[in-house]
């Protein structure tokens, strides 16, 4: 079967709390939980979806649309991107990471944006060099701790 999105539902919310990173990684993504309390709070703004295989969740994905960026520095930079990606433990490896970033590419261009930015934690477990091989390049800002990546959206 291949991957597909879905919505977060009264039906599927508590197999998504579930949802669990590799411990190693778990310093690197907030927990869906947060992810969710913070789409609450970001509801305009934020795009939260399930990553289902045939009916079985693998991932969380949630992406961000037209946030102002440094409103003190450029009260027009507004960006979108992907804000959080939590990949189940044992289902990393097979794609899935690679299917969130085009879903979210996809969505962010039918919204019109032009670029679309990530940012991560740097380090050995940490997911730079998976964005770096879908094409992100470091900005060379930071926020907080971590790298933030831009990649271009041409449109095909």
């Amino acid at each position: 079967m291949a991957p597909h999105l879905e919505p977060v539902t009264p039906d599927n919310i508590d197999a998504a709390l579930a949802l669990r990173v590799h411990p190693h990684q778990e310093k690197n993504v907030a927990p869906v939980v947060r992810s969710l309390a913070e789409a609450y709070a970001f509801a305009e703004r934020a795009w939260p979806r399930l990553i289902f295989d045939g009916d079985r969740l693998v991932g969380f994905l949630m992406a961000f649309v037209d946030i102002p960026w440094d409103p003190e520095k450029d009260p027009d930079d507004r960006r979108s991107g992907l804000w959080r990606l939590n990949i189940g433990a044992e289902h990393q490896g097979q794609g899935y990471g690679r299917f969130a970033v085009d879903a979210v590419r996809e969505e962010l261009r039918r919204r019109g944006a032009s670029e679309m930015y990530v940012s991560w934690e740097p380090g050995e477990h940490g997911p730079g060099a998976f964005y770096e091989g879908l094409g992100f390049r470091p900005t060379g800002e930071t926020t907080g701790r971590q790298t933030v990546g831009v990649l271009g959206l041409a449109h095909p």
